[in-house]
């Protein structure tokens, strides 16, 4: 998958009010544009950092620009857009990339369920052999020497999360955590228990019970690490568990 149109590239001046940046163009001016990211986005807002944009005609919104990549260091591209992931994976599994969840023939979004009324990211079923699986999708871009971590605050919702696939699987259904690698600088995934020491504790438990982890990481930038338009991701990434 590919951004619909050319990104315009700018400086970041400021993140606040979490859902604001204000970012400054080639020509001088300034744009406040929507950041669609709840996280706290560490490690994806260093002061004065190249940041790519993408622009939308519709006069019913009131920003026309949307935050989607940031360079975290020179040559390293991440995706702050929390909107994206859900799709990559989507694309993914249906291009067969994703050899965890190959052979499913139905792919359905958003699909309320569970006891703590969540909505699942992907609910893959029509499997010949495979029981229905129940994919939650997360956006990994906090990177500290090529390893990257989630989440990047601590995540009630997270937990929440883990609590509900942990109960496909005790009902008889495959239950898949996720991590999309939206950095291109990762190379490795873990727990952030460093951040959310519960949430770290509840994957180990969620892994015991049988939820399966998966990674897959973007394809962002070229070597030189200018931005290529494509989301697309390419390759399994190692998720390490271990304490």
């Amino acid at each position: 998958m590919k951004f619909p149109e050319p990104l315009v590239e700018g400086r970041l001046i400021r993140r606040y009010k979490r859902f604001l940046a204000d970012v400054r163009l080639p020509d001088g001016s300034e744009v406040t544009a929507h950041c669609p990211n709840t996280g706290s986005m560490l490690g994806c807002q260093p002061e004065d950092a190249r940041v790519w944009l993408s622009h939308s005609d519709n006069p019913k919104r009131k920003l026309q620009y949307t935050w989607e990549l940031v360079e975290t260091s020179p040559g390293q591209l991440a995706c702050v857009n929390t909107a994206r992931p859900n799709s990559q994976a989507r694309a993914a599994v249906q291009a067969g990339t994703v050899v965890e969840l190959a052979g499913y023939s139905e792919c359905r979004a958003e699909v309320k369920y569970g006891s703590e009324k969540s909505r699942i990211d992907l609910l893959l079923s029509g499997h010949d052999t495979a029981a229905d699986a129940w994919v939650e999708v997360k956006n990994v871009t906090l990177a500290e020497d090529a390893q990257g971590f989630f989440p990047d605050a601590v995540t009630e919702r997270g937990q929440k999360h883990l609590r509900e696939l942990i109960a496909q699987v005790e009902q008889g259904d495959r239950a898949v955590l996720f991590f999309v690698v939206n950095h291109t600088g990762i190379q490795t995934v873990r727990p952030a228990d460093h951040i959310d020491r519960k949430y770290g504790e509840l994957l180990r438990e969620a892994c015991d019970a049988g939820v399966e982890v998966i990674a897959y990481r973007a394809d962002l930038s070229e070597s030189d690490g200018t931005p290529t338009g494509v989301l697309t991701l390419t390759e399994s990434v190692p998720v390490i568990l271990e304490v």
